[in-house]
């Protein structure tokens, strides 16, 4: 199979696309041919040696990659044959990879992968493979987050980043919430496609007046919430909008970097929600599968559409390129 192969840590062209051994799955586990891999900003600190969240240190070489949908085509050993033939999508678990021919989870920027039966999800027939990859990473996010906040009718959302994956979600659940929704992004093409995703208003970030513009458009009205995953001056902008009361609900700070920035917190007001203290308010025995079928289950309802930029596998360092310099719009996919 052709596979994206890390070899040293560094920059993105250090992402380079080989022939390497298939990977067998062992009991309990499925291959699937891959038909789109996901792709996060997290993976380009990764790729450089920053640990970050990450259980232990990335072992080298290694095929990068933790989410990926297609179609399920080897078995192993103790898995019913009814997986066989079907399009599945599947979080591969934390790590970036492993040693191609492996018979763990993990390598997702492949032709082929290899994964346990129980992490599987049959996809909805209304998604594609792109799209469900979306909802299982960027959706099963969302769905964590809006664990932090009431939305309804009363509600006014601020949605820094709200071109991005998750900004998407955001905009698109508030409002059929019936919120009104304020989204913020860099740039007129972004800014466009925000107000088209359905925000009541969409401002650039990068225009100073933006703070003036939402309050003017607002009338008088305070924000109720900040779903901030950017940090910086614009957290600290969307935070003033908030009435009191409002909730700062902080799952990033993307703005200050991934590899060691702060995020902007208020006491009393911000609330940071990423990692266990998102799956302990999920509960139950698995809260990331939870998650991913909430996701999953919003999707095929059609109450969430996620926007996807897609590159060819062969690419994949220009999918890293785009994330660092915040040159995309949704969830970026590799497919083969």
């Amino acid at each position: 199979m052709h596979a994206i192969r890390l070899h040293a840590f560094g920059p993105a062209e250090n992402l380079t696309y080989e022939q390497v051994e298939d990977p067998r799955p062992g009991p309990g586990q499925v291959r699937v041919a891959v038909r789109a891999a996901g792709v996060h900003l997290l993976d380009t600190a990764l790729r450089e040696g920053a640990q970050g969240p990450a259980p232990e240190p990335t072992p080298l070489p290694t095929i990068p990659g933790r989410e990926v949908a297609g179609v399920v085509e080897s078995l192993g050993e103790g898995v019913a044959d009814l997986w066989l033939g079907k399009r599945v999508v599947a979080h591969l678990g934390f790590v970036l990879g492993v040693p191609p021919g492996s018979s763990s989870t993990g390598g997702g920027y492949a032709e082929l992968a290899v994964t346990e039966a129980e992490r599987l999800h049959e996809i909805p027939q209304n998604l594609d493979f792109a799209e469900a990859v979306a909802m299982i990473g960027t959706g099963r996010t969302t769905m964590g987050i809006l664990q932090f906040a009431e939305l309804g009718p009363d509600s006014v959302a601020v949605v820094p980043a709200a071109a991005g994956g998750i900004g998407t979600l955001l905009v698109q659940y508030a409002k059929h919430a019936g919120a009104t929704v304020i989204g913020l992004a860099g740039g007129p093409e972004k800014v466009a496609r925000v107000q088209a995703g359905g925000a009541d208003l969409a401002v650039d970030y990068k225009d100073p007046a933006w703070p003036a513009k939402v309050r003017a458009h607002l009338g008088g009205r305070a924000a109720t919430v900040v779903f901030d995953g950017v940090g910086g001056d614009v957290a600290r902008e969307a935070v003033a909008l908030l009435g009191p009361g409002g909730k700062h609900v902080v799952f990033g700070w993307s703005a200050e970097g991934i590899h060691d920035g702060e995020p902007y917190l208020v006491d009393g007001v911000s609330e940071q929600v990423l990692g266990p203290v998102m799956l302990g308010k999920a509960g139950g025995p698995d809260p990331v599968r939870t998650l991913e079928l909430r996701a999953l289950a919003e999707a095929a309802a059609g109450r969430l559409t996620p926007a996807v930029q897609r590159f060819p596998l062969r690419e994949a360092a220009a999918a890293h390129r785009a994330l660092e310099n915040r040159g995309t719009i949704g969830k970026v996919v590799l497919e083969p």
